[in-house]
């Protein structure tokens, strides 16, 4: 669905907050019969609806916005509107069409666009995309999920976007090259099941693209993918024939680009990402083995992104680590794994979306890693229930982050890391995961001597 095709329509802008805005600017001037902006509750990310916004989209709040949708043919959704919201179920029971903004403006860019998703890895590999292909005398804008919502995006020769599961859930074209980095349930409240969050994810290589590329380190991806559609234009990361790290070097097939520690990112996952980003270039034209000097220089320069395994020195010799971002045992499969090889606490918990926390314990059980877990709410006591019994794991609760640093303090050996690394989304106790960061950082600020 093209923003043209909303002409003489009756449409509803669900959401308040930066993509709502988006949306709202977007629609109004190709000429709905009528355009107002709903929303069911309140929340933190809403902007401030008046002036301009209210003149062109008219606010509808609670069940004032439920009766609005009797009398509306096309809802564009901000991403974290449900699938499973009741209103929107009833909506698409009565022949509604749903639809998001990402999609909307997708359908007019899908030409010209690298579109990058994944359980985890999408903001580091979509980020790597766009910095590498700009050395590569590439111009490209970055945005979507990160930065900038797609229908704000300025006009640009090439486009790399970081798409959430809540926006490729309804695209109906698919980006130019597609770049899959990992796939692990989650999001389970929004998509309903485990499946539908895969059909969710996995709908962005559904629709024509011209290459995949997809980590081919992850089986459990490249099941569900093939499950789906058999015949996709599939280019594999991280395995021999193709992008992957060996004996410490980053190589394209037989041939070496440049040293693993050119890239200042630790973990494995890592060297997955990356190898994700260079096949996503090399499909989108880019030579990298002739351009692995301008590549390399590059990567020496790349910044790791906030809250992503960021280290913070300490005057008394431990290591924080920024991990907030983490949301599932996946990620903080990756960030134990970073740093095993020291001294290691590991602040765990936030909001309990019931997800299953099993992955964590296998890994620490067949790693054999010794750690101290420090479970704070509303999570925390259910992942340390999970792992207590492990030989090698001590597992120790706190209230809050405060009181989680404190207990880091005392129980990490000199030399150690104390890693912030959920494994659960910050709603319910911060506003964001940025939030959540904020408070860590100062918790160790106010904790020391």
């Amino acid at each position: 669905m093209h923003l043209r095709d909303l002409r003489g329509r009756r449409v509803a802008v669900w959401g308040t907050g930066r993509e709502g805005v988006a949306a709202a600017e977007a629609i109004a001037p190709v000429g709905p019969a009528r355009l107002i902006a709903i929303q069911d509750a309140p929340t933190f990310l809403a902007s401030s609806w008046d002036g301009h916004l209210a003149d062109i989209a008219p606010l509808r709040v609670g069940e004032a916005a439920r009766e609005a949708l009797r009398e509306t043919d096309v809802v564009v959704r901000s991403p974290a509107i449900a699938q499973v919201h009741p209103w929107l179920v009833e909506f698409r029971a009565r022949g509604g069409v749903v639809t998001g903004g990402t999609a909307l403006w997708m359908a007019a860019h899908a030409d010209r666009t690298i579109g990058v998703t994944g359980s985890k890895g999408k903001s580091t590999t979509s980020s790597l995309v766009h910095h590498l292909l700009t050395a590569a005398g590439r111009p490209n804008t970055l945005g979507g999920n990160i930065g900038i919502a797609a229908l704000s995006l300025p006009e640009s020769t090439e486009y790399v976007l970081e798409l959430s599961a809540y926006q490729c859930a309804d695209l109906d074209d698919s980006p130019r090259v597609v770049a899959l980095t990992s796939l692990h349930p989650e999001h389970l409240d929004w998509a309903g099941s485990e499946r539908a969050y895969y059909d969710a994810k996995l709908n962005i290589a559904l629709h024509g693209p011209e290459t995949v590329v997809v980590n081919g380190t992850d089986a459990h991806l490249m099941a569900e993918l093939r499950a789906r559609a058999g015949d996709l234009p599939l280019v594999a990361a991280g395995r021999p024939d193709g992008f992957h790290v060996a004996d410490g070097w980053v190589t394209r097939a037989g041939e070496r680009l440049f040293p693993r520690e050119t890239l200042p990112l630790v973990g494995r996952h890592n060297e997955s990402n990356l190898c994700v980003a260079l096949a996503a270039l090399e499909a989108a034209g880019v030579d990298c083995v002739a351009a692995r000097d301008e590549l390399a220089a590059a990567l020496a320069g790349f910044e790791p992104l906030p809250h992503r395994l960021s280290p913070i020195p300490d005057p008394s010799g431990l290591t924080f680590v920024d991990d907030s971002i983490s949301t599932i045992p996946q990620s903080t499969i990756h960030a134990i794994e970073a740093y095993a090889d020291r001294p290691l606490t590991v602040i765990v918990g936030g909001q309990d979306r019931g997800v299953d926390y099993a992955p964590l314990r296998d890994f620490l059980a067949e790693s054999a890693v010794t750690a101290t877990l420090i479970g704070v709410p509303d999570s925390g006591q259910r992942i340390l229930d999970t792992v207590k019994d492990l030989p090698g794991i001590t597992a120790l609760t706190a209230d809050d982050m405060l009181g989680a640093i404190r207990l880091g303090r005392e129980v990490t050996p000199a030399g150690g890391v104390v890693l912030l690394s959920p494994a659960a989304p910050s709603y319910d106790h911060y506003d964001n995961f940025e939030h959540r960061s904020r408070v860590f950082r100062e918790a160790i600020e106010a904790t020391r001597s």
